[in-house]
């Protein structure tokens, strides 16, 4: 069952957009308003697959997914570069979340988040990432039931383009799989954060016990208990466990580099060597130092 993971790290790895350039205005992550262009030239030119692309209100005006004319130049960009997008980061939703927001807002949101899935097909995505994390974290019960409605009055959208919803919260294990219990349709499952997990102290034989039938993405991260985003191999993350879980659950999802930022100006070289060393790991090979930048 390994053989998926080694075969997927020799065809080469996503990454999140955004990471193939310097921030901008400070962020460190969100839409490049100034750099999209570049990085889908620079993923090809590092050998990486393609991009996880960033749906935000930092990029509103100035994405491309947003008009007819915009999508039409953009899969022209990524077929002449062969490079593809694997998924959609829907981070308008961290900055305007699904809850704790007035009904009209809360059906404004969802009237967006039906549009983002309709154009899914024209680009060939098939994947929307919902973040349920920082200011759109899931506290309390109602909360659930708010997520557990919104989802519901989304699926017959997501289900008349075949695109799926891929829930990334930082719930505990037990408290995910009872979200998940109340939304058991084929077309929501988790994307798995491993950085996320380990700063959250969460085992992943845990979460794996919980809800690993259900995981149909991944982000390669890295992160210290309790604390931020470190190079890969520098933090808790026990890439170890992982991919004997991906192996035993049989795992047949993507990976996205998610992966802490190096020195500015040299981000592709950076990147490059992050891919590297996240494409040993998935082939069995210890992770557990980082290279020379």
């Amino acid at each position: 069952m390994s053989d998926y993971l080694s075969h997927y790290a020799d065809a080469g790895l996503y990454t999140m957009q955004g990471r193939l350039g310097a921030p901008e205005q400070g962020r460190f992550q969100s839409f490049p308003r100034d750099g999209w262009l570049l990085e889908i030239e620079r993923a090809a030119d590092i050998g990486l697959r393609g991009i996880e692309w960033i749906y935000d209100l930092f990029g509103e005006g100035a994405n491309p997914l947003e008009t007819p004319e915009g999508r039409s130049e953009l899969r022209a960009l990524l077929a002449a570069h062969n490079v593809s997008v694997v998924s959609i980061c829907a981070d308008y939703f961290m900055d305007r979340p699904l809850l704790r927001c007035s009904s009209a807002q809360n059906q404004e949101l969802l009237a967006r988040l039906e549009w983002l899935l309709s154009i899914c097909p024209e680009m060939g995505f098939n994947r929307v990432v919902l973040p349920f994390v920082d200011a759109s974290k899931i506290s309390t019960p109602a909360e659930q039931d708010q997520v557990v409605a919104n989802l519901q009055q989304v699926l017959p959208a997501a289900e008349k383009v075949g695109v799926e919803l891929h829930l990334e919260t930082d719930l505990n294990p037990q408290d995910f799989r009872d979200l998940l219990a109340r939304l058991p349709h084929p077309l929501i499952k988790v994307n798995y954060d491993a950085g996320n997990s380990a700063s959250l102290g969460y085992r992943p034989a845990d979460e794996f016990a919980a809800y690993g039938e259900r995981v149909g993405s991944f982000h390669i991260k890295d992160r210290r208990l309790g604390a931020t985003t470190v190079p890969l191999g520098q933090g808790d993350t026990d890439f170890a466990s992982l991919r004997e879980l991906l192996i035993k659950y049989h795992y047949r999802g993507d990976f996205v580099l998610q992966v802490a930022r190096g020195e500015a100006g040299a981000e592709p070289q950076w990147l490059a060597s992050m891919a590297e060393l996240a494409a040993d790991w998935l082939r069995g090979r210890a992770l557990n130092e980082t290279p020379a930048s």
